[in-house]
């Protein structure tokens, strides 16, 4: 029988959620009930998920969804969001997921999406198929004990004027987009949350297969009592042999959008009471967290890994849609084997915006789009690449002008997983 990528139906649609579960690898792994179905069902558009069947079993999964990502300068670009692709390991091996692939991205084209996105399971994956890791994310183990804080100080809120509160999820729900969207006008690598990412992360209607604790959420008000940051926070509850706590907090999710909220949410979960390590979850590698502490080596790396992968659909919106830090003309050679965003490109950059056309002129700089997908959020060197033969010079010096050009003085970060 053929193997053959199909649109999912909603009779298909139970049977897709099992593959998925399988392919991830999950206990739990079964078809799930009615009730549930429904509700992801009204919150899922069936025309962008895919599957193939073996005897009427799903064995491949592929989703895609809309989504807005922030670029350098604060612009937003529309994304095609893979999530959901894993193939039945029975199945492994046969180009199911390049064919849905191919799919997918000839439809995001065709819709005039601006970049594909996706978080990679695996490394080795998803380069063929243009994607390149372009924000990454670190995340760090706090010894509260080493790390200097006066445990009788006052948060810094307090002194300045600012404040503390703890909140409920019916809070975070009315608080959180607002605040959201604030960080997504200043932070590139930021993708959009709609309303049910804010259901799911505050526990409205989650998924059988995910366990839901409810986490403990407080905001930062400024003095003006604007609601400047958002921490969800976890807590376990361990103690020692001599009565001593030795609990773990471990932060769901953090979002700030000044420095003085960012400074007062850590020490705010860095001074709890019984709290002795505090996990940050995923993190910008330049995050401000270390150098806020007395000790920044209570701060231990746990995880530093690739995260945001981004395939570049459309050449000149892309570039045209970020902001640069110098002025520079270049001409690039971009090549894609899928012919969904080759060319030769004139790119004439500036700090207040650019324009980039196709051009005849001699390249300045050979490139595949997945190398281009790398450099496009400023978070990857063009010399570094030029030094391991993955982009090529063809005019000396020029990687040096690349570099200046696309690199950005913050990293770019995704708060998110999808």
């Amino acid at each position: 029988m053929s193997l053959d990528p199909r649109t999912v139906s909603a009779a298909d649609y139970p049977d897709w959620l099992r593959a998925v579960g399988t392919g991830f690898l999950r206990a739990s792994a079964s078809v799930p009930g009615e009730e549930e179905v429904a509700v992801r069902l009204a919150h899922t558009d069936l025309s962008r998920v895919q599957g193939v069947f073996d005897a009427g079993r799903c064995v491949a999964t592929f989703a895609s969804f809309a989504q807005e990502l922030t670029v350098v300068g604060g612009a937003k670009v529309q994304a095609d969001a893979v999530t959901g692709v894993p193939v039945t390991p029975t199945h492994r091996r046969r180009g199911l997921l390049s064919r849905m692939m191919a799919t997918d991205l000839a439809a995001a084209k065709e819709r005039g999406d601006v970049v594909a996105s996706l978080i990679a399971a695996e490394y080795p994956i998803y380069g063929r198929y243009g994607f390149g890791p372009a924000a990454w994310t670190t995340e760090w183990e706090i010894d509260v004990p080493r790390a200097g804080l006066d445990p009788r100080a006052r948060i810094p809120s307090e002194a300045d004027g600012g404040r503390i509160e703890l909140v409920d999820g019916a809070d975070v729900r009315k608080l959180g987009p607002e605040l959201h969207g604030r960080l997504a006008a200043r932070q590139h690598g930021v993708v959009s949350r709609d309303e049910r990412w804010w259901q799911r992360h505050t526990g409205v209607d989650v998924p059988a297969h995910e366990t839901w604790n409810e986490p403990f959420y407080a905001v930062y008000r400024s003095p003006d009592g604007e609601t400047d940051g958002l921490v969800a926070y976890s807590a376990d509850d361990h103690w020692g042999d001599r009565k001593q706590p030795l609990n773990t907090a471990k932060v769901r999710n953090l979002i700030a959008v000044t420095p003085a909220a960012e400074r007062a949410l850590w020490q705010f979960v860095c001074s709890i009471d019984w709290i002795t390590t505090v996990r940050t979850g995923y993190r910008a590698p330049d995050d401000l967290l270390p150098l806020l502490l007395p000790d920044p080596r209570a701060a231990r790396v746990v995880t530093q890994a690739d995260w945001l992968w981004l395939r570049v659909l459309d050449v000149p919106r892309a570039l045209e849609a970020r902001t640069y830090a110098t002025e520079a003309r270049l001409v690039l050679d971009v090549r894609d084997a899928t012919g969904l965003a080759g060319g030769r490109f004139l790119l004439e950059a500036s700090p207040s915006g650019a324009s980039c056309t196709p051009t005849t002129q001699s390249a300045d700089l050979a490139l595949d789009v997945r190398e281009l997908g790398t450099l496009y959020l400023g978070d990857e060197s063009a010399l570094r690449l030029a030094a391991l033969g993955r982009i090529e010079e063809r005019r000396p010096g020029v990687a040096a002008m690349a570099d200046a050009v696309f690199r950005t003085a913050r990293r770019a970060w995704c708060p998110d997983v999808f």
